[in-house]
């Protein structure tokens, strides 16, 4: 007699939700709707990995009606990181996004759509208010407004006396920390374990240059670490071009951005 547990099910795709009927015809629609939330250039991994969870939230709730207030939620874990780091202080929310508005980084306007996803937030936490309060169009608005909010804090001078990374010249001596701490706090891009691209392994590549880095800062790389390195990052100058899913792609520059800092003060002559 067998003790083996029976099959599963067969696999179902997901259907439609019924609550989304009204909103659109089918889920090609929902490709239109979050088509101008656009991924804000200059975010560290941690920020670009929430903001695109909440877009792709919004997209799924096709399938899952509640998906759209749980994208409003989501995003703000970037508004407040991105804030906290602005504003170098870590305070509730609602008090960054109002030392933001007094120091005219954001409008009014604005702080007043990033306040209404707050306080969404905190009646979901309190039970006031349902995963199925929002629909997906007006879920759109107020991650729309999270993404401006962003982009407009990032597009923003740094304060006096900081300066940027300039890959291939002098950097800061704390320039590659920083690189290598945003590294660590990335996520992988999800379903691209496994995969190579042009001959390239992803997961290979990811773990060769983090080792790589890692030497260097824990002591600095030899001959023969330097001439490796400097083979991976010829090897993602190779496949970032071919990655056509945004987040992997961002993933993959920083990643390039990360080796080319470590391996900066040796560039060889040929490469």
């Amino acid at each position: 007699m067998s003790t083996l547990p029976p099959p599963p099910d067969p696999f179902l795709l997901p259907v439609r939700d019924p609550r989304v009927r009204a909103l659109v015809f089918d889920y090609a629609e929902m490709h239109a709707l979050v088509a101008d939330l656009v991924l804000p250039g200059g975010a560290s991994m941690y920020v670009m990995s929430a903001l695109e969870t909440s877009r792709e939230l919004i997209r799924h709730s096709y399938y899952r009606y509640e998906f759209a207030t749980v994208a409003v939620t989501h995003s703000l874990f970037a508004l407040e990181h991105v804030l906290a780091e602005r504003l170098a202080t870590n305070e509730p929310l609602h008090v960054l996004i109002e030392r933001a508005t007094d120091a005219v980084l954001i409008t009014a306007e604005l702080a007043a759509e990033l306040d209404r996803s707050r306080l969404l937030r905190d009646k979901l936490t309190q039970g006031a208010e349902s995963s199925a309060t929002l629909r997906p169009t007006r879920a759109v608005v107020m991650v729309r407004a999270v993404f401006d909010a962003v982009s407009l804090l990032l597009r923003q001078p740094s304060p006096a006396g900081t300066t940027a990374p300039d890959v291939g010249g002098a950097q800061p001596e704390d320039g590659l920390a920083r690189l290598w701490e945003d590294h660590l706090r990335a996520l992988f891009p999800d379903g691209f374990r496994g995969v190579d691209v042009d001959g390239v392994d992803l997961v290979l590549l990811d773990a060769d240059v983090a080792g790589l880095v890692q030497r260097e800062l824990n002591g600095g790389l030899d001959d023969s670490g330097i001439a490796y390195l400097w083979g991976r990052i010829t090897d993602l100058d190779k496949i970032v071009p071919l990655i056509n899913e945004e987040y992997c792609a961002s993933y993959f520059t920083k990643l390039r951005t990360m080796a080319q800092v470590a391996a900066a003060p040796d560039i060889p002559t040929a490469i």
